[in-house]
């Protein structure tokens, strides 16, 4: 991964891009015509690095795939990851006490939830309560106690609700319980409960500092409400066309649709 200056044809050193809905097609593909822009702006002089809700163990499959070697940010942040080397740089937890408030706090308010978990780690598999609908084809470990929720370090709860929208469900947790997680919609049927504090800008922060490079470097690409940290700490932001109404609202600009090349487009226009 190169982090020297870019040529004058391309304005930003470091390109961030999401996963889901964003980096990746519907099938979990990356388009050649996608893979060849990012590798021209590379060559130029710009760095990419992958920015994912997805934990590491869900996101390293797609990494190696694509050959990628650079540092990726997991886990909405929580994790800086190596993916040339197969390590975890930075790995945040969620307290699991403030989290158990946190839920409590929810469910007095709208009901009983399902629940599922991201547990931390190279190896943390992802568990998953009665009633809780996973998305694609990911694996998860289902569990039926509620106590194994607690049983070992984690990055992140997931929540739904039987009959509230995701939007109704993040809005709620937010009022409910904000002062002790930070509350994210990653997706359809995706809501989450972070460490306080934490977002893909936090993790985005550390990783370009690794590299030496800042927020005025970066140009940020994604399609979902928890991607509104990192719209807000790049220097230049591009929404999906597929993007929730809530990031487009927030975006420098919107391209086109994950399917049909969005992050080529912007970065072809820009390479010249």
């Amino acid at each position: 991964m190169s982090t020297a200056s870019p040529s004058a044809a391309f304005p930003y050193r470091l390109i961030a891009t999401d996963l889901d809905g964003t980096l990746l097609r519907s099938d979990e593909s990356v388009s050649r015509r996608t893979r060849d822009a990012l590798a021209a702006a590379t060559q130029a002089g710009a760095a990419h690095i992958v920015v994912t809700g997805r934990a590491v163990p869900w996101t390293r499959h797609i990494l190696d795939d694509l050959g990628y070697h650079g540092l990726a940010v997991c886990g909405q942040g929580a994790q800086v990851y190596d993916a040339g080397e197969h390590r975890l740089l930075t790995s945040v937890t969620l307290d699991r006490q403030l989290a158990g408030v946190a839920l409590a706090k929810i469910e007095a308010e709208v009901g009983p939830l399902y629940l599922a978990a991201s547990r931390d780690g190279l190896e943390g598999d992802v568990i998953a309560g009665p009633g809780y609908t996973l998305t694609g084809n990911l694996p998860a470990t289902p569990f039926t106690d509620v106590a194994d929720l607690w049983a070992a370090p984690l990055n992140k709860i997931y929540i739904q609700h039987p009959e509230l929208s995701d939007d109704a469900l993040a809005e709620a947790a937010r009022l409910a319980a904000g002062g002790f997680v930070n509350v994210a919609m990653a997706g359809a049927g995706i809501v989450e409960l972070l460490p306080l504090g934490l977002s893909k800008a936090t993790g985005l922060s550390l990783a370009a500092r690794r590299l030496g490079l800042k927020a005025a470097d970066t140009i940020a690409f994604g399609d979902m409400p928890n991607d509104v940290p990192m719209f807000g700490w790049a220097a230049h932001s591009v929404a999906m066309a597929n993007a929730h109404e809530e990031l487009k609202a927030v975006a420098d600009e919107v391209t086109s649709s994950n399917e049909e090349d969005g992050i080529a487009v912007v970065l072809e226009r820009l390479l010249g």
